[in-house]
Formats: structure tokens, C-alpha cells, sequence
């Protein structure tokens, strides 16, 4: 009997079982599923996108606030003057109105079919070399470099995934969208929220009148609901 206790204790001193070691291997197996589904790693991703997001139209409304509030007269469409702002938040879109959008003309946008606005839109792209610039030439027609000091920001930001599918923008197209309108100045920028945590909130809390889209901006009328949009 002393024999095979000692045997026992030998085997027990030189390592795990066979039984041990599966038991352990099925409790690791099961921790790193129970992580992977609680972390969710595509969902992570999306949350940092939308935080970036977030961040950006936070930076750009801080900016443009400024440049309304620090310039005799701003200019807030096309070139120095409104041409593309709307003549007030409400009104219907005609031809000759834009939403600018933050990606290229390299990818161009069809304004027949944009936003749900078919037909009575104008389309804002600018080239590829000049879409981050804060001079008036970039996607956002806002001088900013003409404020005494310069510009507040260095460039201007574009969405982290900055895609739209051929043809017009559409719900399911991460770019951002500016516009804005003569009586009052002001203007609007939206962004599409990809994760669950930020599309669920900050959407429907923005204060905008659109739940498919973060608003940012003076007057969240300007844009407007669109059919898609």
C-alpha cells in the first residue's frame, strides 16, 4: 500500500495527468470564446471609428463657430461669398444648393440620385489635392485661414472610412456632409454612425431631425430627412 501511494505522489510530483491538462485546455478554450464574444473586436473597431467621428464634427463646429464670430463677413458657400447656402434652413432644395461632401471629385457623386433629394441638388466635391485644405478650397468652403492668428485647425478631417457607393450618397455611406443657409448664417454637419453603442444614442439624441445621422451645427434643419436621407 506504501508503495503505491509513493508511486501516486512520484507521478503527482512529475506533472499534470492527461485528464488535468484536457480540463485546462477546455477552460482556457472557453474563456478566450466568452473574451471574443464580450470584447467583439469589428465592433470595437466601429466604436473608434464613430468616436473619431464624433471628434471631428466636435472640432469642425468649434471652428466654423469661430470664424462666424470673428469675422466682419463670413462666407460660408462657394468661393468669397454664400452661393450654395440655402436662403433659409427650411427651404426645399433647389439647383445651385449643395451639400458638400468630404470625399473627392475623384469619386464622383451623381446629384440626381443624392441624399434623397432627386433632381434639386447640387453636389460640393472638391479634387483630392485640395479636399483637407482650410483656405476656402477644401470640402468645407470656409476660409478659415483669412482669420487673424490663421486657422484653428491644421486641415480639415474627413471620415475615417470616407466611402460612397457608385451613384448618389445614401444612409449606408460613411462621408461627411456640410451645408449651410443665408438667413440666419448658419450650417450643418452630419456624419453616418456605424457601431451599436453610438448609432443607438447619439443619433437619436443630437437634437437634429434625422435619427439615421449624427448633427452638428447651428441650425440642424438645414440638410433636412430626405427620402434616404
Amino acid at each position: 500500500m506504501n508503495m503505491n501511494l509513493q508511486n501516486m505522489k512520484k507521478n503527482r510530483e512529475g506533472g499534470f495527468t492527461l485528464l488535468e491538462l484536457l480540463i485546462v485546455i477546455s477552460i482556457i478554450a472557453i474563456l478566450s470564446v466568452a473574451l471574443i464574444f464580450v470584447i467583439n473586436p469589428a465592433e470595437t473597431l466601429r466604436k473608434s471609428r464613430d468616436a473619431q467621428r464624433i471628434s471631428d464634427l466636435s472640432t469642425l463646429k468649434t471652428a466654423i463657430a469661430l470664424y462666424l464670430t470673428s469675422t466682419t463677413t463670413p462666407y460660408m458657400g462657394t468661393g468669397n461669398s454664400n452661393t450654395g447656402c440655402k436662403a433659409t434652413p427650411t427651404d426645399a432644395w433647389t439647383a445651385g444648393k449643395k451639400i458638400f461632401y468630404s470625399i473627392s471629385s475623384a469619386t464622383a457623386i451623381t446629384a440626381s440620385s443624392t441624399d434623397g433629394w432627386t433632381g434639386n441638388i447640387t453636389v460640393g466635391q472638391v479634387s483630392t489635392a485640395s479636399l483637407t485644405l482650410t483656405d476656402g478650397t477644401g470640402w468645407i468652403p470656409v476660409n478659415f485661414d483669412s482669420l487673424t492668428g490663421g486657422s484653428p485647425i491644421s486641415n480639415l478631417p474627413i471620415d475615417p472610412t470616407n466611402t460612397v457607393t457608385v451613384g448618389g450618397a445614401n444612409s449606408g455611406d460613411y462621408v461627411y456632409r456640410y451645408a449651410c443657409s443665408i438667413t440666419p448664417l448658419a450650417f450643418e454637419i452630419d456624419a453616418s454612425l456605424e457601431s451599436i453603442a453610438y448609432a443607438s444614442s447619439s443619433q437619436a439624441t443630437d437634437g437634429g431631425n434625422n435619427a439615421s445621422y449624427f448633427e452638428v451645427g447651428t441650425n440642424l434643419k438645414i440638410i433636412g430627412s430626405g427620402t434616404t436621407f
